[in-house]
């Protein structure tokens, strides 16, 4: 799953000598994987580089590991001196007042990879990662302790995170003790929950997180995507505990945690297309619920009633001012594109637009957001401007996700009333709140728009 949940990524080495040390036991190491050069120390000038000759390598081992569970195990060298000195476990295992005086020790809860990119780093001071293995990765830094390895670990899932893998991250970041990265999780669900209670990786989490998840309250989607990722994760867990996903199982899969799906907050349309014919839900919860919509004197119901507070939009508007003239803003099919980038992740949720300045009018606008050229989001909408100079907001259909210090372009194709009302006094820098925004000008503008004036004065996102 991991393999589908991350994009795959590597980590740089922490120096050149990786390669060199590679290449030479390569060529030096007999069968045994053990080095047969008489004088390989002469080779390397620097401690790092002759400890890293002794990664995963026989000569001088005096410990040695059966990683992993049955039927995948595999034997790996150690040097007691070299582990002791990486990880305060490895010390106390051999030289602590309880040590033991094992020849080999075996570590069935972590997996060969993991384990080896741990002794990686210990003995060579080298970080290398990777998308299917980073998890586990982090399993053996937090049990064996290596603070600056789990460090990089977190900071790869961090980088990773999208709404493809949210869940499944919340859920380990939790079993952890991260904080930040739960904090990270978590704004990335609220801000594309939609997509990230759609996503694979919603059904593999536990119960708890998926409890929790429910339980949110600034959740961003419609409360019918949230029944139906519920009846998911149901299918799912039946399927985990070797049961039929019949309707009867999957509620029993759910438990108590059904009741924290805001089911009453549905349209009613909603309601009575999805859920209450689901199957779910028992005759005596739909017909109370019926109640709840259309009856005076509401029923008492189990289920939470209040309407979640989702998150509420910020707009960085880039204009000091507008204006008008008898000559422009005009459209005619013609591209208003600016680029920006951000100092923190954020979501944009849409665009904030000018509309006519001869009255009242109708626009259809094609909105898009690109990374080097790369469409990340497009909409197609039509919006109605009351002739005023205010900003009138146009969205996606999901929230795009921005990563820092890369550039983005935003962009607008406008079809409607010839003359529109128009930024001016533009700003290259803006800050809205903790997220300062930069702009500069877009070659896919052919309609004018640039730092200074033009369209799209407003962009709207979550933070």
């Amino acid at each position: 799953m991991a393999a589908e949940l991350f994009p795959t990524k590597k980590l740089a080495p922490a120096s050149s000598t990786k390669t060199a040390v590679q290449q030479y036991q390569q060529q030096n190491l007999n069968n045994n994987n053990t080095i047969h050069s008489c004088n390989w120390q002469g080779l390397y000038p620097t401690i790092r580089e002759r400890n890293s000759v002794m990664f995963n390598n026989e000569l001088m081992a005096d410990v040695h590991f059966v990683v992993g569970p049955p039927g995948g195990t595999q034997r790996v060298p150690g040097h007691k001196y070299v582990l002791a000195v990486g990880s305060n476990v490895f010390h106390a295992m051999f030289y602590g007042e309880l040590a033991e005086d094992k020849e080999e020790i075996r570590i069935p809860d972590v997996e060969p990879p993991s384990f080896l990119a741990m002794l990686k780093y210990i003995y060579c001071d080298e970080i290398d990662l990777c998308a299917d293995t980073v998890l586990a990765t982090l399993y053996a830094a937090k049990k064996y302790i290596v603070p600056h390895l789990a460090r990089a670990c977190v900071n790869f899932l961090e980088t990773s995170l999208s709404a493809k893998n949210a869940c499944v991250l919340l859920s380990q970041s939790c079993l952890f003790e991260e904080p930040d990265l739960t904090q990270r999780c978590w704004e990335v669900i609220d801000a594309q929950a939609e997509l990230a209670l759609r996503s694979e990786g919603f059904t593999d989490i536990d119960s708890v997180t998926l409890e929790s998840i429910l339980r949110r309250e600034t959740l961003n989607a419609k409360e019918m995507v949230v029944f139906e990722a519920a009846l998911s994760w149901a299918e799912a867990e039946c399927q985990r505990q070797g049961l039929t996903p019949t309707i009867e199982n999957k509620r029993l899969a759910l438990g108590k945690a059904i009741y924290l799906i805001r089911i009453p907050t549905m349209t009613l349309d909603d309601f009575a297309n999805s859920a209450a014919q689901s199957g779910v839900l028992t005759l005596n919860e739909t017909n109370d619920i019926f109640l709840w919509y259309t009856a005076a004197k509401k029923p008492d119901l189990l289920f939470a009633s209040k309407l979640r507070k989702g998150l509420a939009p910020q707009r960085c508007h880039r204009f000091q001012s507008c204006a008008y003239r008898s000559n422009q803003w005009r459209y005619r099919g013609r591209c208003d594109s600016i680029q920006f980038a951000v100092d923190k992740r954020v979501f944009i949720a849409g665009f904030g637009l000018y509309g006519s300045s001869c009255g009242s009018a109708e626009y259809s606008a094609k909105i898009e957001l690109k990374r080097q050229g790369v469409p990340l989001g497009q909409s197609l909408i039509k919006y109605f401007s009351d002739g005023s100079s205010s900003t009138f907001p146009v969205w996606f259909e999901y929230p795009v996700q921005i990563e820092p210090d890369t550039f983005y372009t935003a962009s607008v194709v406008l079809d409607g009333n010839e003359l529109s009302y128009f930024g001016q006094e533009g700003m290259t820098e803006v800050q809205c709140g903790k997220v300062t925004f930069q702009f500069q000008c877009s070659s896919d503008s052919t309609n004018g728009t640039g730092v200074q004036g033009g369209q799209i004065p407003e962009l709207i996102f979550y933070a």
